[in-house]
């Protein structure tokens, strides 16, 4: 899966670029957005929306979600070059939600580097991440690919019903963290991962359905395989940063206790609230709760999830998840090939370093 990801993400790049170049004009801006009213101003449109863009997607990010759509559509027998407008629709959005959520947690770095809002300003970078989530409606609006109206239309109602819940699962990972206390459960934890990261999936796996006209038991099989999946992938990223932080962060990207510093309401956190002793819960939730917290803080922290089986816990979920997103995939439907390179995915997402 490695060998894939990596063919394909220059190809996606590329796709990207196309609909929105690295160095804007007035063309661009005519042809894509409308004539003006008055004027454009590409300078400030390449600033505002082109540097702080590229800038995120410069830094890496293996396009895991757009090549899952490329595989998807070959997969149901269509040609991927033809429709790759369409496959890079979840990882527009995808980076979107990532700058928007970074304010909203003010996360310090992303990808090793400075979080987009401190580099460009809270300003530029919601602009430019809510920007992210309504390119991908220009795609269908220009219909690439030729879509007949009805199919459009069926993008158009499954896009707004994802992105309406991913909005959710969002607001419930805001609400827990601005909460002292760790009150989620564990079901209302995996709904969050549902809305917030497995909508996004979910788009991953629905758009290749609606456009190469598959039938609704196929696209609820194959959302219900990518929605586990990214849920298995968010539950994986969170043990992914305890275990960098005990490499003292390695190569990973985010700061030592990234997300510990943050005060997330991880599914660790919520079997550590449920399995720790009560004065251990108490100390964990003071931890978290801090405004910012020593080195040595984080390590005890992760000493809690350590000594309550979280840790273990977690992985042995997301694995679960991984299996159940296996057992989802609508076999008979798909390339032979295709089908198990998708199982193999599965394993990629809780088994990566980084």
């Amino acid at each position: 899966m490695r060998d894939v990801l990596a063919d394909w993400q220059p190809v996606i790049d590329e796709a990207i670029a196309e609909v929105l170049p690295r160095e804007i004009d007035e063309q661009y801006l005519t042809d894509f957005f409308g004539a003006p009213t008055y004027s454009y101003d590409p300078e400030a449109i390449q600033g505002a929306l082109s540097d702080p863009i590229w800038d995120l997607l410069d830094r890496g990010g293996k396009r895991w979600r757009a090549v899952l759509a490329v595989q998807l559509f070959e997969g149901f027998g269509a040609d991927p070059t033809e429709y790759l407008r369409y496959a890079i629709i979840p990882e527009i959005l995808h980076n979107g939600t990532i700058i928007v959520d970074d304010v909203e947690d003010g996360a310090s770095k992303r990808r090793g580097e400075p979080a987009l809002h401190l580099e460009y300003g809270v300003d530029v970078a919601l602009n430019a991440g809510n920007a992210m989530y309504f390119l991908p409606l220009k795609i269908v609006t220009r219909n690439s690919g030729d879509l007949d109206a009805e199919t459009r239309l069926d993008v158009y109602e499954m896009l707004m019903y994802e992105l309406n819940r991913t909005h959710l699962g969002q607001g419930m990972d805001i609400w827990w963290h601005n909460k002292r206390e760790i009150q989620a459960t564990e079901a209302e934890y995996c709904e969050m991962g549902a809305c917030k990261t497995g909508c996004i999936g979910r788009i991953v796996a629905r758009l290749p359905a609606i456009i190469t006209g598959q039938s609704e038991e196929t696209e609820r099989r194959v959302a219900e395989y990518a929605e586990r999946m990214s849920i298995a992938f968010q539950i994986g990223d969170d043990i992914l940063d305890i275990e960098h932080t005990l490499d003292q962060a390695g190569e990973f990207g985010k700061e030592f206790g990234n997300d510990i510093r943050e005060g997330k309401k991880t599914l660790m956190a919520i079997h550590a609230a449920e399995h720790a002793p009560p004065d251990e819960v108490a100390r964990l939730e003071e931890i978290l709760w801090a405004e910012d917290n020593t080195d040595g803080e984080i390590m005890e922290a992760i000493e809690i999830y350590q000594s309550a089986g979280s840790i273990e816990y977690a992985r042995e979920r997301a694995e679960d998840l991984a299996r159940q997103a296996r057992e989802s995939l609508p076999r008979e439907q798909l390339d032979r090939e295709i089908a198990e390179r998708l199982a193999a995915f599965t394993r990629f997402v809780i088994e990566r370093e980084q």
